[in-house]
């Protein structure tokens, strides 16, 4: 007897795009049931993005959705206000899927063992963005081996602008290592080592690094940034959320931002403009963004 064949849903979402086939690509994968771990793993392999959601019913009643995200090498990734959450989320408002009654609707997120919240903005009818709270900032360790810090990523000591604020990590739900750099030319020509970078990460509890310089070439921009995290096997990703709330929150810390809304501009070094949108006030981080849905189809399993 034929095996039984299984279908299911998928989207290719550009989030924090600027336009299409810009931002962070996300495959969402609409999941009517659990999968085995593996078969999760197998399908973000196959998707070859940085991140694949999947959209499950949720197992808690104060949840409306249940969220799983995982690499292309199989680890399974957990906070909010990523790519990951957040185009999972403009897709669900886009497609219906959602009882979006009122200018901003709240909504509540499963990830892992928490229920987080966030809510959907429209404006004349329309999607307009997804914002939502990180966990307040936590300020982690200064990394002060600017020498070995430098060298991972191809640079020399005084590229890094340590006068300005300190290579420090910061949470705000995912702890990485933030890294002043002079301008944004500098940023451009960074090629890390990733194996040293690793190291460098490891030394200070760090999950990923996150260069940035205060010269973005957006309008309106506060900062522009790289983002690159071999703990977890990405080489390098064009928008992460979970990057620019601590970004926001150190800029803010060290004075070199008001409070406020703070954007910041990623990926164009790779051919795919992003930018994110981080409203800070004291321990309030909410990130805002957009998608754009680019391609639907199914998997045939």
């Amino acid at each position: 007897m034929a095996a039984k064949r299984r279908i299911l849903p998928f989207h290719l979402v550009d989030v924090f795009a600027v336009e299409p086939l810009t931002g962070n690509p996300l495959a969402v994968v609409d999941c009517a049931e659990e999968l085995p771990l593996d078969l999760f793993q197998r399908i973000a392999r196959e998707f070859n993005q940085s991140e694949t959601t999947f959209i499950l019913p949720p197992t808690r009643p104060d949840a409306d959705w249940r969220l799983r995200s995982f690499t292309t090498s199989g680890v399974e990734v957990f906070g909010a206000g990523g790519h990951n959450t957040l185009g999972a989320w403009w897709w669900l408002g886009q497609s219906g899927r959602l009882a979006l009654e009122t200018d901003e609707t709240t909504f509540h997120q499963e990830i892992g063992d928490r229920v987080l919240p966030l809510s959907i903005s429209k404006v004349g009818g329309q999607l307009e963005n997804v914002i939502m709270d990180q966990e307040a900032p936590v300020a982690g360790r200064i990394l002060h081996d600017f020498e070995k810090l430098a060298a991972s990523l191809g640079l020399k000591v005084a590229d890094l602008a340590v006068d300005r604020a300190p290579c420090q990590v910061i949470s705000t739900g995912a702890g990485h290592l933030l890294v002043p750099v002079r301008d944004r030319d500098t940023i451009d020509r960074i090629q890390p080592d990733s194996k040293a970078l690793f190291s460098a990460l490891k030394s200070v509890d760090g999950e990923g690094c996150y260069v940035f310089s205060l010269d973005p070439r957006q309008a309106g921009a506060h900062a522009y940034a790289r983002f690159f995290n071999p703990t977890v096997g990405i080489s390098e990703d064009p928008a992460t959320g979970t990057a620019a709330g601590p970004l926001a929150s150190h800029l803010v810390t060290n004075g070199l931002a008001l409070p406020g809304k703070i954007r910041i501009e990623q990926g164009t070094a790779m051919g795919r403009t992003s930018v994110i949108q981080v409203e800070v006030h004291g321990d309030s981080v909410k990130v805002h963004g957009r998608g754009v849905v680019v391609a639907s189809g199914k998997l045939t399993l």
